[in-house]
């Protein structure tokens, strides 16, 4: 682990931020499998099952209209009072009984889906405060390597839960993650100055303001297509894996398994080498040569041969955490605060929404088509996104002036 790393660690901020968002982490990926578990097991089907995380992801959609709040109320107390509605929000399947209930599982991941969007706004702009702008790219990395982790531990945890003690104690688990998320967040200390202390306009001004800065950005929309770009070929790719499994490698369904791990692994390598890399490189290189490693690995997975294949998978794992950090690290560094809740839930949106898509589009291809057409096509598009990110480093243009906003007066907020 490098020094820059242990700094982070030694920060008091870091840590109380880094506890908030492992904690609420590992509850939500807990909750995620059992959940579409739960749901099975009570109604029989497996499209309600899926159904599960399409809820999940939809409030992705709505990014830029929720994440104005994170601009319009104190981060840090925003975070606090989230946390907390979410873990109430928890304890509603304590009622789930038979399949007819299965609706309020439905509505629950829905709300925690729009929870974790502000809140993950929120996270963005209180980092810009609590967290020195030398340390960020360390940071990030570092909380990226954290919820990769979570989502290796959390489902298997999650779904042993459910099998030895069923649904409710796994929602009970995810209410106590979101109370100890909250705790962390109390007692993080920042310079809050808050928004709400401003002339409010109406929200749609708001919120197109912060979508209008961060598309006529010339550091920052590049990098943010360019993570949006890695997320939708990411999910195409994906849904070829079963069918390489069968037809291309003759594995069983389970050793998916083996190449989830190993894409776990190279995302806590990318991670944890992410600040370390955009020291010594720009924010548009590091991306690009993401980009590149992560569509070559992709292009692996059109191999029969298993070491290809999972080579392959380390690659990719290594080279889609690139582009998210870069992006988001852009984001801390470039946006005014007072736009940065709505900027940052705006590159969510635009880095995460066209993953569902990809998903839909290739769940029909590898329903026609042989599963290397789709695994050509997404290595292919990712190198030349690579390309055309390579060819455009350096030339970016001037940044725009900030937005002009109501004057914000001064205010320190800070924990005990």
């Amino acid at each position: 682990m490098s020094w820059p790393v242990f700094r982070v660690l030694r920060d008091r901020n870091a840590r109380l931020y880094l506890g908030g968002v492992v904690v609420s982490g590992f509850g939500d990926s807990a909750m995620s499998l059992a959940a579409g578990i739960w749901v099975k097991t009570l109604t029989g089907s497996d499209s309600l099952a899926a159904l599960v995380g399409f809820c999940f992801w939809l409030p992705t959609l709505a990014g830029p209209v929720i994440g104005t709040a994170a601009d319009r109320v104190p981060r840090r107390r925003l975070l606090v009072a989230a946390n907390l509605a979410l873990a109430a929000v928890m304890t509603a399947p304590l009622a789930v009984r038979t399949p007819a209930d299965a609706w309020v599982l439905f509505a629950v991941l829905t709300l925690v889906g729009a929870g974790t969007v502000l809140t993950e706004a929120a996270e963005t702009a209180l980092v810009a405060t609590a967290v020195p702008e030398a340390l960020r790219g360390d940071f990030n990395g570092l909380v990226f390597t954290a919820i990769e982790g979570m989502k290796l531990l959390a489902p298997p945890a999650g779904a042993a839960l459910f099998t030895r003690l069923g649904g409710p104690a796994v929602a009970v688990l995810d209410a106590v993650t979101f109370v100890l998320a909250a705790l962390a967040f109390r007692f993080v200390r920042v310079p809050d100055s808050p928004p709400a202390t401003r002339a409010k306009r109406a929200w749609s001004t708001e919120t197109a303001e912060g979508a209008r800065y961060l598309w006529r950005h010339a550091v920052l929309r590049p990098l943010v297509v360019t993570g949006g770009t890695a997320m939708a070929l990411s999910g195409l790719s994906s849904t070829a894996t079963f069918a390489m499994l069968d037809t291309g490698l003759h594995r069983t369904p389970a050793y998916a398994g083996v190449l989830t791990a190993l894409q776990g692994l190279g995302s806590v390598v990318g991670g944890l080498a992410a600040g370390a890399s955009m020291r010594r490189v720009s924010e548009r290189a590091f991306a690009a040569a993401g980009l590149a490693i992560f569509a070559l690995g992709v292009l692996a997975r059109a191999s029969p041969w298993l070491p290809a294949v999972l080579g392959g998978s380390l690659a990719i794992g290594l080279g889609l955490p690139c582009a998210l950090i870069a992006a988001m690290t852009a984001v801390q560094r470039e946006t005014p605060g007072e736009l940065l809740g709505r900027v940052a839930a705006t590159a969510g949106t635009l880095m995460f929404a066209p993953t569902g898509l990809a998903l839909l589009i290739g769940t029909g291809m590898v329903a026609g088509l042989d599963y290397r057409v789709q695994i050509l096509l997404a290595g292919t598009v990712g190198l030349a996104a690579a390309a055309a990110l390579t060819v455009t480093t350096g030339r970016a243009g001037r940044s725009p002036a900030p937005v002009r906003t109501q004057p914000v007066p001064e205010r320190a907020e800070t924990g005990p």
